[in-house]
């Protein structure tokens, strides 16, 4: 068998919208269209797209209720983080940040109105040991991480240090410092992470779901996940955070999720 080409055919309840998903934030032409069907390529070697409408007649009866659920478009592409970014700033809805698995695999995943869940894959690229430097093994396998200017992230609110991220060496988790001079006040906003705030210096006071606690230096504060919380330094102080890499912000008010710099 010899295949020339492959095409992913998906039902959905309207195509127009994913017709100028797939169009707008992923490169794809319209080659054919009608009512209630659109027929999307591209130059490269992505399958192409058949979209129809739920219902349709042309399908089998037995396939007509049937929609585009559970199923993943996994695009492997190069420069993952540009098109992160290019997507994120082109207002796209990501639906999974960035991340990297503990083989390799870096992925996001961008999610249409319909439904349908866009993947976007690359392999983190294996350094190959010189003469000069042996490869690790499992049991020496120790990574010394020292701050650095370009991991300084300023907000008129607060001074964010990173640490240990991704994009520095860890696969789990993530950790900075913060720092805050008195009466500086951070927005309201939701992480859907766990963390762990040591408060290092001074005292902080946060208002998570409504209650409000002081947290002196020397003690430690667990917040949950996806619950409204804020941060007010009554005096000057500095925290050492913790979180699984994967986390995200939002704002209420506002679309989509936001990653941490300081945390990628």
């Amino acid at each position: 068998m010899r295949v020339t080409t492959s095409t992913l055919s998906l039902t959905v309840a309207d195509v127009a919208v994913s017709r100028d998903f797939f169009c707008t934030h992923l490169g794809y032409q319209v080659a054919m269209a009608a009512d209630g069907f659109a027929s999307l390529t591209r130059g490269d070697a992505a399958a192409d797209i058949v979209l129809l409408r739920h219902g349709s007649e042309v399908l089998p009866p037995e396939q007509r209720d049937q929609q585009a659920t559970g199923l993943i478009l996994a695009l492997t592409v190069n420069g993952i983080e540009a098109e992160e970014r290019r997507l994120r700033e082109a207002g796209a809805p990501i639906t999974m940040s960035l991340r990297e698995e503990a083989w390799g695999e870096r992925l996001f995943q961008l999610t249409d109105p319909n439904g349908v869940v866009v993947q976007f894959v690359e392999w983190a690229a294996q350094d190959e040991p010189t003469q000069d430097e042996p490869a690790r093994s499992e049991e020496s396998a120790m990574l010394v991480i020292t701050p650095a200017a370009e991991n300084v992230t300023e907000s008129p609110n607060a001074r964010m240090t990173g640490l240990a991220a991704p994009s520095r060496g860890s696969t789990e988790l993530s950790t900075w410092t913060v720092s805050m001079e008195a009466d500086q006040t951070g927005p309201e906003h939701v992480i859907n992470r766990e963390q762990v705030w040591t408060v290092t210096a001074g005292a902080l006071e946060v208002t998570c779901a409504g209650r409000t606690e002081k947290i002196s230096a020397g003690q430690t504060l667990v917040l949950p996940p996806d619950v409204l919380r804020q941060v007010h330094a009554p005096q000057a102080a500095e925290a050492h955070v913790a979180m699984r890499a994967d986390g995200v912000a939002s704002v209420p008010g506002t679309e989509g999720t936001r990653v941490l710099p300081w945390a990628q």
